[in-house]
């Protein structure tokens, strides 16, 4: 797919050097300036240039950068290798991006932004465009690195789905249901940068609701701090830019390569199993053995039953209208079954260990599930 839209993490880290590097960045800078010069001073302060911004980062570009897009490029090479790289790559861009946007930056830029009004696109002020141009390339960057990772991993996501594109928006900027950046993740940049990486990911507004443009709004006030500085405004934008976007890319593959790991696991018990409708009611019962469902657990359930679905031609109306699963009903059915039922004991080891360690209650359910395969 030749004709597939350049972007910050397309170019290979061994060959591309630093004059190419800035090349593309610089293409890439322009159409965002066109994209901006679009965009009205109310689009900016309500924070709707972040919807509109979806849409041109997204729309076409998902059409294009497919799984095979990638296999052509790489064919063979682990997907681990291949998002390595282009995590790399793309805080190569935005440390790039940072330095050349950086340099037009002024210390009254944060005023500026907080008297916008009107809604012609000439009233914006040439600084707060400067400052939009370094906000909406390094969003779209981060976007498209995230939806990257996840066609790598064959993590299946639909833009034009409000739930996958709320899903991919939260792992690119990585926020986890309204919470800052993980700890974890941020324990990875340098000590020296830490406290500024901090900074920028505090009071996420993103806790507020799905809205593209409160996330906007979010956006645009963080960013504020890479200008809010004096005289440390360029490297101050070039160590964020880089570091945000190693953050973004790796939170991206954490969050992916576990979703990988469940469908995979789901995969493997839909191709083993010979009792492909029983496996799914043992299955809810160890998962709802504990009060609390996690969320690999209801990932697991839900890839499990669109396998199901799919290689066995299986659907089970009565257990999707289970409220509180009773574990008799799940009982007679594994005494009703005969022979060998080594697949439905394998299927709930597996789904036990989804999360985790195995706890007391599902143990319980696991040793029983035992006793009457032994008797069957």
């Amino acid at each position: 797919m030749t004709d597939a839209p350049t972007h910050a993490a397309d170019t290979d880290t061994d060959k591309a050097g630093d004059a190419a590097d800035r090349k593309v960045v610089e293409q890439e800078q322009a159409e965002i300036k066109d994209f901006v010069k679009g965009l009205s001073a109310d689009d900016i302060k309500s924070g709707n240039w972040f919807t509109k911004l979806a849409a041109h980062a997204m729309n076409a570009y998902t059409e294009k950068v497919d799984w095979q897009y990638f296999q052509d490029r790489y064919a063979g090479v682990p997907a681990d290798a291949i998002v390595d790289q282009r995590i790399k790559m793309a805080a190569r861009y935005a440390a790039l991006e940072g330095g050349l946007s950086a340099g037009a930056y002024t210390a009254t830029v944060a005023a500026t932004i907080g008297t916008l009004g009107g809604a012609s696109p000439a009233t914006v002020p040439a600084a707060v465009a400067t400052v939009m141009v370094d906000v909406a390339f390094i969003t779209q960057l981060q976007l498209r690195l995230a939806y990257d990772i996840s066609v790598l991993y064959r993590v299946p996501l639909d833009v034009h789905d409000p739930e996958d594109l709320w899903k991919l928006i939260r792992v690119a900027l990585t926020v986890k249901s309204g919470e800052t950046v993980n700890k974890t993740v941020v324990k990875a940049v340098p000590a020296l940068v830490r406290p500024l990486v901090k900074r920028f990911y505090s009071k996420s507004a993103l806790a507020a609701g799905r809205t593209l443009p409160v996330v906007g709004k979010h956006l645009l006030q963080r960013n504020v701090i890479k200008i809010g500085i004096p005289l440390v405004g360029v490297p101050l934008a070039v160590l964020l830019n880089r570091y945000t976007t190693l953050l973004a890319g790796r939170h991206a593959r954490a969050v992916f390569r576990n979703e990988a790991r469940v469908i995979e696991l789901a995969e493997g018990m839909s191709r083993s199993s010979r009792h492909p409708q029983l496996m799914l009611w043992v299955a809810w019962l160890v998962i709802r053995a504990n009060t609390k469902i996690a969320d690999d657990e209801a990932l697991l359930m839900r890839h499990l039953v669109r396998l199901v679905r799919e290689r066995h031609g299986v659907v089970d109306e009565r257990l999707a209208h289970v409220v509180d699963i009773d574990p008799a009903e799940v009982w007679r059915r594994v005494d009703a079954e005969p022979g060998d039922l080594d697949d439905v004991l394998d299927a709930a080891e597996r789904v036990a260990t989804v999360e985790g360690d195995v706890d007391s209650r599902e143990k319980a359910v696991l040793a029983e599930l035992r006793e009457r395969c032994r008797r069957g």
